[in-house]
């Protein structure tokens, strides 16, 4: 069973940080197969240079779906799609 990767890109005492820790986690409980990787920007000088003005930054599998502040109902949006594309995934072309 495929799952989802949600990533949580932030810093200690980012208070906006901590509002999105606080939906992200509520949003996960509807779901099965999702799980929470969290990136401090202090530690990783990449994900500083690029992020150090947009945190927090929450990924789904590793593309960015929101910055600053997270939608609780279009993150559900989201986790319900990716749900449905990874337990239906496309008919593989039949070879000749």
């Amino acid at each position: 069973m495929a799952s989802t990767v949600l990533t949580l890109i932030g810093k200690p005492g980012c208070h906006l940080c901590d509002d999105a820790r606080a939906v992200v986690t509520g949003v996960m409980t509807e779901f099965t197969g999702v799980t929470l990787e969290e990136r401090n920007i202090l530690e990783d000088a990449e994900l500083h240079e690029r992020y150090v003005e947009e945190i927090p930054v929450l990924l789904v599998d590793g593309r960015v779906h929101n910055i600053w502040r997270i939608d609780p109902d279009r993150l559900r949006a989201a986790l319900a799609l990716q749900a449905t594309t990874t337990s239906h995934p496309a008919p593989k072309e039949v070879q000749q």
